[in-house]
């Protein structure tokens, strides 16, 4: 059966019957990504997908460098400062964690495994836009490559795109399509 209510959906087998006190105020803060080639993902998260860069971490030593960014439409709201940036970002839903450990950009070949091959597991990510048949029709002429254009299967009102590491990245739009 499928749960089409919140009385359903709170009825499914492992599901709290409500939430517990303790974890109000928690925040899905991130999700992280392990990359190849950070100027490649770069140039994919920024120039294609539009997110801003907030903070960047090098390890020198451990030999792996962190990037975080984050969707907004008013850049003008993150901090200058270092210390309040970061305090900041722990407290933005959404946040994509780029790690890069170094060297794997001169490795030939898929580095990571996107999750969706045998063994599955991770899947893939999302990223709501207004319009998504005109965000298709830019990834299309920026040649952005397709797992899912619109036209393929049942599922006419999702795409998924892919990352310079193979990631999916579905594309959504939060209103019925016309």
């Amino acid at each position: 059966m499928t749960a089409t209510t919140r009385a359903d959906l709170a009825q499914v087998s492992g599901v709290a019957s409500e939430r517990d006190a303790a974890t109000r105020g928690f925040v899905f803060n991130h999700t992280m990504l392990r990359i190849k080639d950070p100027r490649a993902s770069l140039e994919f998260y920024t120039g294609v997908l539009g997110f801003t860069l907030v903070r960047k971490i090098d390890f020198a030593e451990a030999k792996f460098s962190l990037y975080f960014l984050v969707l907004t439409d008013d850049a003008s709201a993150i901090p200058d400062d270092d210390a309040a940036r970061k305090q900041w970002l722990a407290g933005q839903p959404g946040v994509l964690e780029l790690t890069h450990n170094h060297g794997t950009e001169a490795e030939d070949g898929a580095v990571y495994h996107d999750g969706n091959s045998d063994p599955r597991g991770f899947g893939h990510i999302c990223v709501s836009v207004p319009d998504v048949v005109a965000a298709c029709t830019r990834f299309e002429e920026l040649g952005v490559p397709f797992q899912k254009r619109l036209t393929d299967g049942r599922m006419r009102e999702i795409a998924f795109i892919k990352d310079p590491d193979g990631y999916w990245v579905e594309i959504i739009q939060p209103t019925p399509l016309g």
